[in-house]
């Protein structure tokens, strides 16, 4: 445990500098009299309120760099202690009611680029410089705080914090492979309308109804931005659904739970691989098998199969995205996919053939992209699968762990 002071609270109307001001009500919802300016990027419950050092604004300062408290759009400027040297789960008693909770690393911006010689912004990340990074903050408790309050510091209660923080990493992951499938589809003549801001994702395919081209993402950490949703299925026409951690709306209908579960692939458990089992990453320029296989384990009717056809050609060409096949005797009885994203491993579209299923086949799909992942370099890899699946158990035996657990709340096209 150790002890500091708020040294000053600061807000604005949108961008950067936030100015400071005598004392601020801190709600779940951030700091009140605060607005961001990119809305889809910043904000939400688990971004509610950014935190900088005095030292570390000092450290900058001293490298020649023009900035001051506020001027990186920080809300709480304070002093004593290293704050992006603290785990994430750490908690912020400031004054006499309110308590934060540290919840990840504030990447750098172009935003705050003016604070900086030559706009070299990258001076506030936590990579090259880990006691210098601004930190967000989740409201454990609200209330008032003033400059001058007392910040008590107290280490994590357990491990809840980490898991958010892997969840949010996933997320990011998840929302850049929908968007890679997507814009293959919409590449291969099917009439998909693409949302595509800041953390958020949607899709919207009225000719291919189900979640696969219907849903949005992202929204689990802006839930207050649902309605770029909504009307994103409406104007096209479409029924979708959105992902989010609780009802978006009175009302909302959910129809579809999932588990996200990640890990590290240090953690994961050995799998073994079934006699005669073969399982390789294809080329970039063979394309034809994995889409089939795809089409005959999901048994994918004429429309969905035509455009999963169309994608491959674009996936196989696409930087982030990997595909796999299993073989037994040369013959294929497996597919499956890896896409990487800032050092996130995203391991979707595991599918066995019906004939060959029960034979620990997708369990040894698990590990082989998870091993090719951490070829790549990637510190986590995790999925996606219905809760109650055969997918969740295999994840789980696989040694993934639980972040999450999301509902698909409906939106109908008509109201």
């Amino acid at each position: 445990m150790t002890e500091g002071r708020l040294l000053q609270v600061n807000v604005s109307p949108g961008g950067v500098p936030k100015r400071p001001i005598p004392e601020a009500r801190i709600t779940r919802s951030g700091v009140d009299g605060d607005r961001q300016a990119d809305a889809t990027v910043h904000g939400g419950p688990h971004r509610a309120v950014s935190i900088l050092g005095i030292e570390a604004i000092r450290r900058v300062e001293a490298d020649g760099h023009p900035i001051a408290p506020g001027t990186t759009g920080e809300n709480l400027t304070i002093q004593g202690f290293d704050v992006s040297l603290l785990p994430v789960g750490t908690r912020l008693a400031i004054g006499e009611e309110a308590v934060l909770e540290l919840a990840s690393a504030a990447d750098p911006c172009r935003t705050i680029r003016h604070s900086f010689v030559e706009h070299r912004y990258g001076r506030l990340g936590r990579a090259a410089h880990p006691a210098d990074s601004r930190m967000y903050a989740r409201v454990v408790r609200e209330g008032v705080v003033r400059p001058g309050d007392r910040i008590v510091v107290t280490a994590p209660e357990d491990d809840g914090a980490q898991r958010l923080l892997d969840a949010s990493r996933l997320d990011r992951a998840v929302r850049s492979a929908y968007l890679s499938l997507w814009r293959a589809a919409a590449d291969g003549g099917v009439a998909v309308t693409i949302l595509d801001d800041g953390d958020l994702a949607a899709a919207a395919c009225a000719a291919l109804p189900g979640r696969t081209f219907n849903q949005a993402v992202g929204f689990a950490h802006l839930p207050g931005l649902v309605d770029m949703a909504i009307d994103h299925f409406r104007s096209s026409g479409a029924t979708g659904w959105i992902w989010a951690d609780e009802e978006p709306w009175p009302g909302a209908v959910a129809d579809g739970v999932a588990v996200h579960a990640a890990g590290q692939p240090s953690d994961l458990v050995e799998a073994t691989t079934p006699d005669g089992l073969v399982i390789r990453e294809l080329p970039r320029t063979q394309v034809g098998i994995w889409a089939e296989v795809m089409i005959e384990a999901n048994r994918m009717p004429g429309a969905f199969a035509d455009a999963w056809r169309a994608m491959e050609h674009r996936l196989a060409l696409a930087p982030h995205d990997h595909r796999f096949l299993g073989e037994i005797d040369g013959s294929p009885v497996a597919a499956g996919a890896i896409h990487t994203h800032h050092g996130v491993g995203y391991l979707r579209a595991g599918s066995v053939l019906p004939a060959f299923r029960g034979r620990g086949i997708q369990r040894a799909l698990i590990a082989a992209r998870v091993a090719h992942a951490a070829r790549l370099g990637c510190d986590l890899v995790g999925s996606i699968a219905d809760v109650g699946s055969s997918s969740a158990r295999n994840l789980e035996r696989s040694g993934l762990r639980t972040v999450a657990v999301r509902h698909a709340y409906r939106v109908d096209s008509a109201g």
